[in-house]
């Protein structure tokens, strides 16, 4: 890829001249990607490990009852056989619209690579083991955190600090500790994005880009291989 994108930066004007061309050594079509999509995300994603800063780094984009869109950046944390799982606070204001409108949409884009994957699906929430056992498995910062932080509510200035001084006293941690037995709060936990549809889009010269879109043939289960492959025009 080439290297920078000139702008121009006026007043009232913020103005992109140009972009940096993609040319990767590889192509991506229907006939060469595996049947799974998640077998194909794998994949991809083992292969940017070393090679991507934070592949792992992911836009989730949900939607209110009444249909107002919000996204935000967070971490993947796990793919199984249903789908892609990412860990939140109940409370927080993705959780909420996940609730009133169990549907949403992620987003990988790995620069380095030249690589995107986009998934739309369906949101359900994980069981409290199978929160638990990732809550337990985080440093002691994060757990003590999750209970510091009501995410998404609007705080005073020093209210976070103070909130989590209170939590480390609540579980008896001194200052300097290396761990604690700090339960899993009800407000916190996982979700599971089970996919309908996925697409790999990979960069192109002249924005003449690779798309491959996989779409779950109606009424397979969530966990069988049955998908449709096409490809889409750049």
């Amino acid at each position: 890829m080439s290297s920078t994108s000139p702008v121009i930066a006026t007043e009232d004007k913020l103005k992109v001249l140009t972009h940096v061309q993609y040319d990767p050594p590889e192509s991506l079509s229907p006939s060469t990607v595996a049947p799974d999509p998640l077998d194909q995300f794998r994949t991809w994603f083992t292969s940017a490990q070393g090679v991507v800063r934070e592949p792992e780094s992911m836009v989730l984009s949900t939607a209110s009852a009444s249909g107002i869109p919000s996204a935000r950046t967070l971490l993947f944390k796990e793919l199984d056989r249903r789908g892609f799982i990412f860990f939140t606070n109940y409370e927080s204001r993705k959780s909420q619209e996940l609730t009133e409108n169990p549907r949403a949409a992620l987003s990988f884009y790995w620069r380095e690579v030249a690589k995107q994957v986009r998934i739309v699906g369906r949101a359900e929430r994980l069981s409290k083991a199978e929160s638990e056992e990732y809550f337990r498995s985080r440093p002691l910062g994060s757990r003590l955190g999750a209970w510091a932080s009501k995410q998404s509510s609007v705080v005073d200035e020093g209210e976070v600090q103070a909130r989590l001084k209170e939590v480390k006293q609540r579980f008896g941690v001194q200052e300097g500790a290396e761990d604690a037995d700090i339960p899993l709060p009800e407000f916190w936990g996982g979700w599971r994005i089970v996919p309908g549809e996925i697409e790999f889009w990979l960069g192109k010269p002249s924005r003449l880009h690779d798309r491959v879109r996989y779409q779950r043939i109606e009424g397979s289960p969530d966990d069988t291989r049955q998908w449709k492959i096409e490809r889409l025009a750049p």
